[in-house]
């Protein structure tokens, strides 16, 4: 496992492939659906997938889109190299050089050339966004400090776009700035609802950590706006008590038990009443809501819970009895940076004096959409994603708020389409099974010496990106090293007491074998990664399969296999037995 010159097989995210083909990130979720041999993941996650450059570079250059390789990926990894994990230092740095402002770690040589140079290219606003979008992936694969990611942040644009534009209308304001002429996010991170959802209005967030409030701001300058970015918990110490926005953005912190309930029991924000201890998120809520200009729009990013725990019924209640609710938005799973769990919209509006209270809550179901097309044209809601919903339809003894409780899909012609589900979950059997690899019997155990793979990362022969390893040479396998360290044993040393998973770099081990060898062993490893990949879409298509089935036997649109049908099925295949 000698070192040598070979260029580094490097991950890179789907905007990365965008840039690299000139196109936008859409267009390549279109090609990764409509051809079959575009690369498969090598890593990340469903919404936030990785890629091999090399791979991407060869399926780029035979569909004659291919361009040069981005000097971001260099970049990156150089990066990654001076500051290791430590990225909101990284970032900092990256900004201070862009604005020509001092800094505590400056970036060294050659990351410092390769800034000015990507800059001059790309302009530093957009060079900047990129390596922020590389952050949120790699710190969300990591375990790293929770992000707004660009696809969450481009959704909650999307929507308080279109709540401007219904006030404007109802208005009668042909300024729709003069409509949105103060945002707030009271828990901005690192700014991406904050700068994101109403450019030119004057922006105010605040944030627990001085590093990623630090990040709001360098952002905001290279944006060309100033952001009033404050330091502390928005709970505890809110720093903007007199502040009423006309747009108020937040993905406030999921599932805080300590979120300083005994000392803010008659704090004047609970309107609705205090939270319970277990409800933190409706501590944000009232937060916002208080925070809430007459006539302007709140919008939270919130666990698809929050709908419908019991401890938070008398809240919710609250918030549609008096009009303040005007609408959930169910989003696809896994939007989030720091967990997988599904995820709601709340809209909310504080009625002006004059404004008719609310006849109905519109509920949307886009739980099963594409989340690269919810907010474009084609991913607009269609009508039977959408129900609108009287108050007293949910104020019942639950005061469920999810809107799959209310939402009922038209499946239109039931037969062909459970048909057409049958049939892809027969094609996809057959494929599981051809990527399910033959594996003899072995003796037992590796007869091999083992190394640590941090002595691989500190001789220069492995990149650690988050929880991603990746070879820095022809003399290492990267799909070998990826599959060896999800070893039981390696799992065990990098999974801690709470379930979390993070790569413990330091006690990490792997065989050591020929390069021959350990492509035998890496292939046998990319089958079973892609095994893994097509098992869950089998899962995801096998639930809609089995929901459609209860859904058209219930309602009369399928009938059961009769008596005689089902014996011929059996005598079938008895007979195709013997």
């Amino acid at each position: 496992m000698a070192a040598d010159d070979s260029t580094p097989t490097t991950v890179v995210t789907a905007a990365e492939i965008a840039r690299l083909a000139g196109v936008t990130r859409a267009a390549v979720s279109n090609w990764r659906r409509r051809y079959p041999d575009f690369p498969r993941p090598a890593a990340g996650t469903a919404t936030s997938p990785l890629f091999l450059l090399p791979e991407v570079q060869q399926w780029l250059d035979q569909q004659g889109k291919g361009r040069e390789a981005s000097g971001e990926v260099d970049l990156w990894q150089e990066l990654r190299a001076q500051y290791g994990d430590d990225l909101l230092t990284a970032l900092t740095a990256v900004g201070a050089q862009l604005l020509g402002l001092p800094s505590d770690q400056p970036l060294a040589e050659p990351a410092a050339a390769a800034v000015t140079a990507l800059a001059a290219e790309r302009g530093a606003q957009g060079l900047y966004a990129d390596l922020v979008e590389r952050c949120i992936a790699s710190t969300s694969r990591g375990g790293g400090e929770p992000m707004t990611t660009p696809p969450l942040g481009r959704i909650v644009a999307e929507f308080a776009g279109a709540v401007s534009e219904t006030r404007r209308t109802a208005d009668g304001t042909d300024d729709s700035e003069g409509i949105n002429r103060t945002v707030y996010d009271p828990a901005c991170g690192i700014g991406t609802l904050l700068l994101t959802v109403a450019p030119g209005a004057d922006q105010y967030g605040q944030e627990l950590n001085p590093a990623t409030a630090t990040i709001t701001e360098l952002r905001s300058r290279l944006g060309g706006t100033a952001a009033t970015v404050a330091r502390g918990d928005s709970l505890r110490k809110d720093l903007f008590p007199d502040l009423r926005a006309d747009l108020v953005v937040c993905e406030p912190p999921v599932g805080v038990a300590d979120w300083g309930r005994d000392v803010l029991l008659l704090d004047p924000r609970w309107e609705l009443g205090v939270p319970p201890r277990s409800e933190s998120e409706l501590a944000w809520v009232q937060h916002c809501l208080a925070h809430t200009a007459p006539g302007g729009h709140a919008l939270l990013v919130l666990p698809a819970s929050v709908a419908y725990r019991k401890a938070g019924r008398r809240i919710r209640a609250e918030l549609v009895r008096r009009g303040l609710l005007t609408s959930v938005v169910a989003l696809p799973p896994g939007l989030a940076s720091s967990h997988s769990l599904p995820m709601h919209l709340w809209i909310l509006r504080r009625l002006a004096k004059g404004d008719p209270d609310p006849t109905n809550i519109r509920m949307i179901d886009l739980s099963t959409a594409d989340p690269d097309a919810i907010g474009t044209k084609d991913g607009a809601p269609t009508p039977e994603q959408i129900a609108d919903v009287p108050p007293i339809d949910i104020l019942d003894d639950d005061v469920d708020l999810s809107p799959g409780r209310y939402v009922t899909p038209d499946h239109g012609d039931y037969p062909v389409e459970y048909s057409s589900l049958r049939d892809r979950i027969q094609r996809l059997a057959q494929d599981l099974l051809g990527l399910l690899p033959e594996l003899p019997a072995g003796p037992g155990r590796i007869e091999a010496a083992p190394i640590g793979l941090g002595d691989l990362v500190r001789g220069g022969l492995v990149d650690v990106d988050g929880t991603v390893p990746t070879s820095r040479t022809d003399q290492l396998d990267t799909d070998y090293l990826r599959g060896f360290l999800r070893s039981a044993a390696n799992t065990r040393r990098s999974t801690t007491a709470s379930g979390t998973f993070r790569m413990n770099i330091g006690s990490a081990q792997l065989p050591q074998m020929d390069v021959a060898r350990q492509r035998e062993y890496g292939a046998a490893f990319r089958r079973l990664a892609a095994f893994e990949e097509l098992l869950g879409e089998a899962a995801a298509v096998g639930g809609q399969a089995s929901a459609l089935a209860y859904d058209g036997l219930t309602k009369g649109a399928l009938l059961p296999p009769t008596t005689s049908t089902s014996s011929g099925r059996n005598e079938s295949q008895e007979a195709q037995e013997q």
